[in-house]
């Protein structure tokens, strides 16, 4: 497969998903994702036929997810992620839905890296409101995709100064969620922290020891601190 297959198969899967011909529409899927195909390609998929209406668009994706393939999940995420200029909420809504129906790290990640971090990137003051409520969400892995999200837009900000704001904001986001305890929202936290360490450290070092004195799991302040520098 290269690029413009996955986007014919996109658009194939649109007109059929438009059509409501979803059996035939996952037959053409299916294949794809029972091969290990790159995740890039997977993306295009989902971003060429999430483009098209929301209502039949939506219906197909709860299809892809009752079969809880590695690669239906990057599928969704980029359908999702096509949906976020026109529908943030509910595109966020919907990705903490298929999260929670993943309930698996991978699930988490695949969908927290291309829903809440391209959200963040492109739609940021809207992405963080919803993002703060995800924080004391009682799934413990849409509580790991707020770090996730936050290290995407970390990985994207590459330490512009200009978005320095925006980076203080992610931590003031995540500093409740220092004290989180459970590990496998915790690895999420740290993670986000982690590379927002990487691209503006003297923040995060300024930021840290204040997190320090309250309770937290050891990997939090071990990620935070990777890229730090022996003085800082």
């Amino acid at each position: 497969m290269n690029m413009p297959t996955a986007t014919q198969l996109g658009e194939k899967i649109a007109t059929l998903t438009q059509n409501h011909q979803f059996e035939a529409a996952y037959a053409r899927l299916a294949p794809i994702l029972a091969e290990r195909t790159p995740f890039r390609y997977l993306e295009r998929i989902g971003e060429t036929f999430g483009a098209a209406a929301l209502a039949p668009t939506n219906d197909f994706l709860a299809r892809i997810a009752t079969y809880k393939t590695e690669g239906g999940w990057v599928v969704i995420g980029g359908a999702l992620r096509a949906q976020l200029n026109r529908d943030l909420p509910g595109a966020f809504e919907r990705a903490r839905m298929y999260i929670i129906a993943a309930d698996v790290w991978y699930g988490a990640d695949i969908l927290g890296e291309r829903i809440p971090g391209p959200g963040l990137v492109a739609h940021f003051e809207g992405a963080l409101r919803v993002l703060r409520g995800w924080r004391t969400d009682p799934n413990r892995w849409v509580r790991r995709a707020v770090g996730v999200g936050v290290h995407f837009w970390a990985k994207r900000s590459r330490g512009d100064a200009d978005l320095l704001p925006q980076a203080s904001a992610l931590l003031d986001l995540l500093e409740p969620m220092f004290s989180e305890w459970q590990m496998d929202a915790v690895k999420g936290v740290g993670w986000g922290l982690k590379t927002l360490g990487k691209y503006y450290p003297n923040l995060v070092a300024e930021w840290l020891p204040r997190q320090m004195e309250r309770k937290h799991r050891a990997i939090v302040a071990q990620k935070a601190s990777k890229f730090l520098g022996e003085r800082q």
